[in-house]
């Protein structure tokens, strides 16, 4: 089915009751749920991708266990760790997670997301010479108290797009400026970044490409 749209699904990673079943995953997902030593990271690990090859499996009519999952070449180095997509290309996705929240993003052209809780003072100040050079005078402008969620807008908004054109952080941070403000700056050219209601404590983005 044609699936242009950007779609977002919030996904609680740690359900009561029963422990997620992993049948459903390929051999390369249980090895990495095996290899988490604490059992809550494994736990979200196997909810989350228990519940993308779900979306995935809705959205193509193949069977769970049958979602062939690759990625495609670093635009940086060419190797095998670029954007996360289905090896027939019709679709792409994108996977966040925060402790016990995932946010999952489906569409028809490459995407991301991220999401993370807003982080105490003192983390935003030991990361804030990470940014943009104009993004840090923003952030010192700002009352103390403002800084930690105008830093989370930054940090999201600016890790979505990264993770959408394949580069994730090898690119660096301080490379490009997608404002501190409430809304979205102006994005890199092609691209579109929104801000995404999750909740309070967090901040979340979407990224993807105009057209």
């Amino acid at each position: 089915m044609a699936y242009h749209e950007p779609r977002l699904w919030l996904v609680r990673t740690v359900p009561g009751g029963r422990q997620p079943d992993p049948s459903v995953l390929d051999g390369l997902e249980r090895r990495r749920a095996r290899a988490f030593a604490r059992p809550g990271d494994r736990i979200r690990y196997v909810t989350a991708h228990t519940a993308l090859r779900l979306l995935l499996s809705a959205r193509t009519g193949v069977t769970p266990p049958r979602v062939v999952l690759t990625r495609e070449p670093c635009p940086v180095c060419g190797g095998p760790h670029g954007r996360p997509a289905l090896a027939d290309g019709t679709l792409h996705f994108s996977l966040a997670y925060s402790d016990d929240l995932c946010l999952i993003a489906i569409a028809g052209s490459p995407v991301g997301v991220d999401i993370e809780r807003v982080p105490p003072p003192d983390i935003v100040t030991g990361l804030t010479s990470a940014l943009h050079p104009e993004e840090q005078a923003a952030l010192g402008r700002l009352p103390e108290d403002e800084r930690p969620l105008a830093f989370t807008r930054i940090w999201v908004r600016k890790e979505a797009w990264l993770k959408a054109i394949g580069t994730g952080l090898s690119r660096g941070l301080s490379t490009d400026h997608v404002g501190t403000g409430a809304a979205p700056g102006p994005a890199p050219p092609g691209w579109t970044i929104t801000d995404v209601t999750v909740g309070p404590a967090r901040a979340a983005a979407l990224a993807v490409p105009h057209g």
